[in-house]
């Protein structure tokens, strides 16, 4: 399992490279001292895990997960435990707190490695498509978390940013709906209309719309209307 380490001390990257050399399923990959070297580092070496520290110069550690449009498994390592309560509300693999305890990092890699085995995930590549095995990380204002692709069901372009639909949230992100319809694989996930993209697993129901188009109704209540010009396609794809 290849793994990157985030942290601008760099006698702290050295400790956790120490404790870590008693794992032979964690493969050390590299090292970054910031999160504009580690975003280089992590389209190049598509790492299966980071040890991503929270406060660094520049950007943060959340921001560098920002930019990923592929969310690796994270443990985050720092210093401040007062991040805590939002490192688990992002629903990150797990939490270290500076020094690592040898304790602590046995039951991350156990974890890890009990994650890793159930979900048997393929080698990552940055030219290849989202499906609904990857997750991504989303932040709205001071509320983040790392959602699979599955439990998406919706995304509506709203100006320049985008809802993402999931559970009971809503939350935006600044992107267009155009560059994340480049990055989603179409076997899952539909150009409905200018304005959405549906999660094909979550459609429940269709019936036909004005003008030759559809209206499509989602798992849990959500309608979308499918453009006329989009109509024929989804027939298809749905085999109606």
């Amino acid at each position: 399992m290849k793994a990157l380490i985030i942290d601008d001390e760099r006698l702290a990257r050295k400790e956790l490279t120490n404790l870590l050399k008693d794992y032979g399923q964690i493969d050390i990959v590299g090292e970054a001292a910031n999160a504009d070297e580690a975003l280089e580092m992590v389209n190049k070496l598509n790492p299966d895990l980071l040890f991503l520290d929270i406060q660094m110069p520049g950007k943060t550690g959340f921001e560098l997960l920002e930019m990923l449009d592929n969310v690796p498994q994270v443990i985050f390592t720092t210093a401040y435990d007062e991040f805590a309560l939002k490192a688990f509300e992002v629903n990150a693999l797990d939490y270290l707190l500076k020094p690592i305890q040898i304790e602590r990092l046995n039951e991350s890699i156990n974890k890890l490695l009990a994650k890793h085995q159930s979900a048997n995930p393929s080698g990552r590549n940055p030219d290849k498509k989202l499906t609904l095995e990857d997750q991504v990380f989303v932040k709205d204002g001071d509320k983040c978390w790392f959602v699979s692709l599955s439990n998406i069901r919706l995304f509506e372009s709203d100006g320049n940013y985008i809802k993402v639909y999931f559970d009971n949230n809503r939350p935006m992100i600044h992107k267009s709906l155009n560059a994340l319809d480049e990055k989603l694989d179409s076997r899952h996930f539909f150009r409905a209309s200018r304005k959405h993209i549906v999660n094909l697993s979550w459609v429940e129901a269709i019936e036909p719309w004005f003008n030759g188009g559809l209206m499509v109704r989602l798992r849990g209540g959500d309608k979308v209307e499918v453009s006329r010009r989009q109509a024929a396609k989804f027939k298809e794809m749905m085999s109606l």
